[in-house]
Formats: structure tokens, sequence, C-alpha cells
């Protein structure tokens, strides 16, 4: 039976919503410009809260918004830190010259353990 009510339909080709009634929202063009020189633009909401950046569909780096001026990219992490620094928050140079005196020997003498 259920093939009798779709026959003659075109499945997925042709949609039986359709636009009447529907308000849509109002819209506004920003205009963007990439490093390399592209010009692009990026239709959001009216009420849309509108990005300084953008990422350039052409090249991928990072478009500025036309009109806004020394645009910083905001750093949101620290910069990370080297193993050396990490360990220096751990131990002082003094601790860190007896364990090394230490393993020294240990190897020098053959042991696999130091402190054994």
């Amino acid at each position: 039976m259920a093939d009798r009510a779709l026959r003659g339909m075109r499945m997925g080709s042709n949609s039986l919503e359709s636009e009447e009634g529907v308000v849509f929202v109002e819209r506004q063009n920003v205009d963007y410009t990439c490093p390399e020189g592209h010009a692009f633009d990026v239709p959001f909401a009216i009420d849309a809260e509108v990005p300084d950046s953008w990422e350039c569909p052409v090249c991928s780096k990072t478009a500025i918004r036309n009109g806004v001026e020394d645009f910083q990219e905001e750093k949101t992490s620290k910069p990370q830190r080297t193993h050396w620094e990490q360990l220096m928050d751990r131990r002082s140079e003094e601790e860190l010259q007896i364990l090394l005196d230490e393993r020294l020997e240990a190897l020098r003498t053959g042991r696999r353990h130091y402190g054994r």
C-alpha cells in the first residue's frame, strides 16, 4: 500500500516542504581581507556578534574584517614551558648534580639501579 502512495515521486529529489509563511532573518554582509589580498564577504544575522577575524576560504590564513584597525589575535594559552623549566620547578641544581653523580657511579660499577 505504501508503494502506491509514493508512485510517481522521485524520492529525495523534491522536498514536500515549502517556504510559504517562513520569515527569513535580516542579514548583513561583512567584508574581510586576508594578508594575501583575497577579499570576500560572509553573511551574518543583523543581531549576530561579528568576529574581527575569519579564515580565508582561498588560502586558509586569518583574514581581518574591513574597518578594524590594528587587530591583534589574542593568545588564550600560556607559552609552552621546556623540560628544563619544569625540572627546575621540582629540584635545585645542587640536587640535580647529586642525582647525576649517583647515577653515573651506578653505571660505572655496572649496577642497574643505584641505591642498592
